[in-house]
């Protein structure tokens, strides 16, 4: 029976408390432990079961307790101290508002299929959501003036629980918006703001929402609402769930109905930051909404566009990236396409590497790569790695010089660090440790922690850990209708005094989460030594659809449940926020065993580091760039493998040659104390080389100085004075690509002996035929560099030739110098490329001419 009227129900609090519910509204308590305190004080039982969400805590407290709350000074001036610290992280100037960039008419927005901000707003799978709060987290503390832009899902994520035999199994049980820290978006005359988006033959309406994050608004769309078709309705039901068909839905109502969301609100970004290609459809949105303001043609609109458009591809392989088949493009964007002035072919061609093949789908990557200004990977290897797969892009362009870059992933500390250690850093590293994470110095100081204190604090977690690993077990079991025996056996799982490692990621093929599980003989043998016991600790979730990936939890449930080893192998199901935080915090290997080069980046393993869990990986992803001796330990170095078997025999072995000669015998190698010398040395060692470096501040910093505010600029001017410079960008634009075909190299002329000493300079001339284009309208170069044995160069550099006369008829004339700064075969060629002042990269014509 529906309802003929709803009503949302607020919680009644005492006049006395009534800021807690503004505290509960601002997700500022997620990563500030004061408040996190404060809310636990009310009931800590119902602070756990109501899964650490305020809102819903402060609904099912009891009225009685609230009561006595009120009455409480001492909770009265707690919560006055902890309202005054929102008071005064909201109002009081950041980085951002004491740079050199403080701009107050920039917006960012920053798009992403999902964001892990906090565990009871469970609208996150993994990795790409939890980058995602923390990016949102650190722009807030940084005062960047930024707004997130996601989907809502009525259920999310699933709830993960496996089967008697280790099998996973799904749940989605709906998300309550009425009970979470989130409010819809009203319209003056109180109704929500319902944003419409263009569907075939129809209209889909999405509701807005709002997550306050500190100082940054996160607004989601949300289809769910009554003037929709069932059909449309379900668009936001999951997260990455249903067919093609849905998720080009749910991409279009992010991407389109995204922007048009934030322009009803009345934002008007100057950069829009798509995080993964999901969102990529905003690009078009923009460029369409361009050219009805200002009554332009689509490539002019794309040149001012196109300028505050920044991409972050997280996939290193083509197979994770969402194609879509010409024909269901066809039926979403016919009319769309239309109305951007563009005929089908040059559609399309908006998303195929080769635009002209008809059999080539529709690939949101690639349409994010031709519609933004700079792309990045999420990892120094990552970004090689992208510039690998998209290579295509440029024809001609030589590898190192692809424009995509890399911003390697970071963490957000405050919101990973525990309770425990946050306290010693603020002892001893001061409260800069959270605030400018990114100084050296103040990492530099964790030397001057005593040994004994932050070993102590260590142990502390890892008891924490194995007692939440039992309790947890001992609900898994109970809720499986095991034997009355296994289930009082889970209090005795785990050892809180021996050696516990980590691993704890979705279980995806790549990432060998078995790895650690292949000479079982081997691993018994590390396992059960009476002197020296190690165990190990599994969490993670498998894709609903990814059957190998859930063979493998299957897997380790199997050794687990063996007689010898039940006590030293756990599987925690449903891997959340809540269980990583556990995990990262008090585990002291933190393990990591991807396939080189799949894994982008990682974050996991931050996380792990900041809290003094030393890392143990192949050298992949973060870790090829945050490994050195005094960090943890590399699997491997850094070899790339044709025969997967015979990598993982390789390195498998590896592994258990680490942890029998090094890992073990450092973590049991005690003084006459019991403090384990040499193993906090490593602690140390990693957290004040790892600290400064790993997190979201750092790299928020980054994205805002190289990215974000290059890009505002540049969009700013190509919009200026009715998008004159756009025009003339344009204009410039279809003369040269027009008439690049008669451009060629005639001659080449190297003044230099046949055996040049190191340091000689060589004059070379070259003469140039450009048919209708200006020497103005290009850049002539000489690219230098190593000959390698296959005869090509090899990370050539770059250097102008300078215009030498020439009447155009016999072909210009350009001079420039070389000179090698070291012995061996060198060797150089010219090339041409087009010239523009506003150009992001002169490779964005695709128009390259080499001798």
């Amino acid at each position: 029976m529906r309802p003929i009227r709803t009503f949302h129900v607020q919680p009644k609090l005492p006049e006395a408390l009534s800021p807690l519910l503004r505290l509960a509204m601002n997700l500022r308590w997620s990563w500030d432990l004061e408040t996190i305190d404060l809310f636990r004080r009310l009931e800590r039982d119902l602070w756990e079961r109501a899964g650490h969400n305020p809102l819903l805590l402060l609904g099912q407290v009891t009225q009685a307790r609230l009561e006595e709350a009120a009455q409480d000074e001492g909770f009265l001036s707690h919560m006055a101290r902890v309202l005054d610290a929102l008071d005064r992280y909201l109002k009081e100037p950041a980085w951002y508002q004491g740079s050199c960039y403080r701009r107050k008419d920039v917006a960012i927005a920053y798009f992403s299929a999902e964001f892990g901000l906090t565990e009871c707003l469970p609208i996150y799978s993994g990795g790409l959501g939890i980058l995602s709060g923390d990016h949102l987290k650190s722009a807030s503390d940084i005062g960047l003036p930024l707004v997130g832009v996601g989907l809502l899902y009525q259920k999310g994520y699933f709830r993960q629980y496996l089967t008697s035999d280790g099998w996973q199994q799904e749940r989605f049980p709906d998300n309550d918006f009425f009970t979470m820290p989130i409010e819809p978006i009203r319209k003056d005359d109180g109704a929500p703001l319902l944003v419409p988006i263009p569907f075939p033959g129809r209209m889909v309406y999405a509701q807005v929402w709002r997550i306050q994050v500190g100082r940054v608004p996160l607004y989601l769309l949300d289809t769910n609402v009554p003037g929709n078709a069932r059909e449309d309705q379900d668009i936001t039901d999951e997260l990455y769930g249903g067919d093609l068909e849905t998720r080009i839905k749910q991409e279009i109502v992010l991407g389109i109905g995204g922007i048009r969301a934030l322009a009803a609100i009345g934002i008007c970004p100057a950069v829009c930051h798509m995080n993964e290609g999901h969102s990529a459809f905003l690009a078009l949105e923009r460029i369409r909404m361009i050219m009805q303001k200002s009554s332009v043609p689509f490539r002019v609109a794309r040149e001012v566009a196109v300028a505050g458009h920044v991409f972050t591809t997280h996939t290193p392989v083509p197979a994770g990236i969402d194609v879509f088949p010409p024909a269901l493009m066809d039926r979403y964007f016919g009319d769309y396409a239309r109305d951007l002035g563009l005929s089908r072919a040059e559609f399309l061609g908006l998303g195929r590497i080769r635009p002209a093949d008809e059999n080539e789908g529709f690939c949101m990557a690639v349409l994010a790569l031709r519609l933004a200004a700079r792309t990045n990977g999420v990892s120094a290897l990552h970004g090689e790695v992208s510039r690998g797969m998209w290579q295509a892009l440029w024809p001609g362009v030589p590898f190192d010089e692809i424009p995509i870059g890399s911003v390697t992933n970071g963490i957000h500390a405050r919101s990973w660090v525990s309770q425990d250690m946050a306290t010693l850093y603020d002892r001893y590293l001061g409260p800069r440790w959270h605030e400018d994470p990114t100084d050296p110095a103040v990492w530099n100081r964790i030397d001057q922690i005593p040994a004994e204190e932050i070993w102590r604090t260590h142990e502390r977690r890892r008891e924490r850990l194995i007692a939440f690993a039992r309790k947890r077990l001992r609900s898994q079991l109970e809720a499986r209708g095991s034997a009355p025996a296994e289930i009082e056996a889970a209090d005795e799982v785990l050892d809180p005094r021996a050696l516990t490692i980590g691993f704890g990621r979705r279980f995806a093929t790549y990432k060998r989460a078995t790895l650690l599980l292949r000479d079982p003989a081997r691993l018994r043998r590390i396992l059960l030594d009476p002197e020296r016991p190690v165990q190990v600790i599994f969490a993670g979730k498998a894709h609903p659809r990814d059957n190998p990936g859930k063979e493998l939890i299957r897997q380790i449930v199997h050794v687990a449940r063996g007689e010898d080893l039940r006590r030293r192998i756990v599987f925690l199901e449903d891997y959340d926020m809540c269980v990583a935080r556990y995990l990262v915090q008090g585990v002291d290997i933190w393990l990591n065993t991807p396939r080189r080069p799949r894994e982008a980046s990682g974050t996991s393993g931050m996380k792990a580091a900041l809290n003094g869990v030393i890392n143990v990986s192949v050298l992949d992803g973060w870790w090829a760039e945050g490994y050195r001796p005094e960090t943890g330990w590399a699997i491997g170095r850094g070899e790339d493998y044709r025969d997967e078997e015979y990598q993982d025999i390789v390195e498998s072995s590896a592994l258990y040659e680490l942890l029998e000669r090094d890992i073990v015998p450092l973590f049991y190698t005690r003084d006459r104390v019991g403090i384990p010398r040499g193993w906090l040395a490593k602690m140390k060692g990693s957290i004040r080389t790892l600290g400064p470096v790993f997190t979201t501040t750092r790299m928020v910093h980054q994205y805002a100085c190289d990215y974000y505010m290059t890009a505002a600029e540049r969009a700013a001017a190509l919009g200026s004075d009715g998008l004159r410079r756009a025009r003339t960008l344009a204009q410039w634009r279809d003369r040269v690509t027009s008439a690049w075909g008669n451009v060629r190299i005639l001659s080449v002329d190297a003044d230099a002996p046949p055996n040049p000493g190191v340091g000689d300079p060589i004059t070379v001339e070259t003469s140039v035929a450009l048919g209708l284009l200006l020497p103005d309208d290009v850049a002539v170069e000489l690219y230098v560099g190593t000959v390698h044995p296959d005869g090509e160069i090899g990370r050539g550099r770059a250097i102008p030739m300078a215009p030498a006369g020439g009447d155009g008829k016999a072909g210009h004339r350009f001079r420039g110098e070389i000179t090698y700064g070291s012995s061996g075969l060198h060797g150089f060629t010219i090339r041409i490329l087009p010239r523009h002042s506003d150009l992001t990269t002169p490779f964005d014509l695709r128009c390259l001419t080499w001798a």
